[in-house]
């Protein structure tokens, strides 16, 4: 069962849970300024977004590679 619909696979998936979970700890939890807390937070969003885009991108290119060689 997966939990987000990003199209990746299961431990890619683990991986990000872990990176929010992370997140989520390093924003509550820490003593740093609120810029510094939004920058980590731009940065976990794209390395997430990154994430599911590349897993895409790689299964579009499975799915053209064997249309092509049928």
């Amino acid at each position: 069962m997966s939990f987000f619909k990003l199209g990746v696979d299961g431990v890619q998936e683990v991986l990000t849970l872990a990176l929010m979970v992370v997140f989520f700890f390093v924003v509550i939890y820490s003593d740093i300024a609120l810029t510094y807390k939004i920058g980590i937070g731009a940065l976990v969003f794209a390395v997430i977004f990154i994430t599911g885009l590349a897993s895409q991108a790689l299964k579009q290119q499975k799915e053209q590679d064997k249309r092509a060689k049928k």
